[in-house]
């Protein structure tokens, strides 16, 4: 069975069609031209049509991503605010006439590794999408668990000190996404460098205050990673998102630390790994939601 799936970013819209074992057969992308409600809006339908158009089969089932927290069963993005004016309680059943299942793009990446990526055959997952901010899903017993409010799996907003200053999103102090998102290297690094790209390419070059900056950022997602092991005892972590490009760069160095820290009941060791859709995860894991929500288990 084929599906389609769509990731409405602030930047781009990408769009997948997948066989149902993760075979990508056919992706496209626009620009989303944030600032244009109906202009994004309409450009989601002409991609939907487009990718119709390469279907062999009916009633090809259809899912979307988009940042933000879905509703409840799962027909819209019930929360987003500050960005993508519109796109809060916006019915995407209605408007592209078909049978569309929404998910937070952070929930969708969990999607596509789950089932197409390095997740596939795992009951239990922890994925974290470090980039801007750190996002994430958890997937228990083979499904998403998206919890009260869908809001489950913001591994980005644990607290790291409950003594430190509280954040702007949740009000909770030293979050995780604070530790290591690029939302905070500015002021990480005391103004020395403006990306987590940056940083790691001057920690590679044997910088002394870049490799303190960047080590100090792995040891505390190490912490946070061995505190979600000991909470959920997930089959593997997934790591993906910009920051996750690093490589051998972060995974090295996190494998240090992760000697140090993780309870490893029997000697059994979680694998901490990466995943493998990058670029188009949203798309790729909202077709896969699409297709869980759409067969019989």
């Amino acid at each position: 069975m084929q599906a389609i799936g769509i990731d409405i970013g602030g930047t781009n819209i990408k769009g997948v069609l997948v066989n149902d074992d993760g075979t990508i057969l056919h992706e496209m992308q626009c620009a989303t031209n944030a600032k244009e409600a109906n202009g994004w809006k309409s450009a989601v339908a002409e991609m939907l049509y487009q990718l119709r158009q390469k279907t062999t089969g009916e009633n090809i089932p259809v899912g979307l991503s988009a940042p933000g927290l879905a509703s409840h069963n799962n027909d819209c993005i019930k929360l987003m605010p500050g960005r993508l004016e519109g796109l809060e309680n916006f019915r995407w059943t209605n408007y592209l006439k078909t049978p569309t299942w929404v998910l937070n793009d952070a929930h969708a990446a969990l999607m596509a590794e789950a089932k197409f990526g390095a997740g596939k055959g795992c009951q239990h997952i922890v994925l974290l999408t470090l980039g801007t901010g750190v996002g994430g899903g958890i997937m228990i017993n083979g499904v998403l668990h998206q919890g009260l409010l869908n809001r489950a799996g913001h591994m980005g907003h644990v607290m790291l000190n409950a003594d430190s200053d509280t954040c702007d999103i949740t009000n909770m102090p030293a979050s995780l996404e604070d530790a290591i998102g690029d939302c905070s290297i500015e002021r990480r690094s005391f103004g020395k460098f403006t990306s987590t790209y940056e940083l790691v390419q001057a920690y590679k070059a044997g910088n002394t205050f870049a490799t303190y900056v960047w080590l100090h950022a792995v040891k505390r997602l190490a912490v946070a990673l061995c505190s979600f092991i000991n909470i959920i005892s997930p089959d593997m972590i997934i790591l993906g998102g910009g920051i996750a490009q690093a490589g051998d760069d972060l995974f090295k160095p996190l494998d240090s630390f992760m000697n140090i820290f993780e309870w490893r009941h029997s000697g059994i060791r979680t694998p901490v790994v990466q995943a493998v859709f990058d670029e188009y995860s949203g798309a790729a894991g909202a077709a896969g939601f699409a297709l869980h929500k759409t067969l019989p288990h």
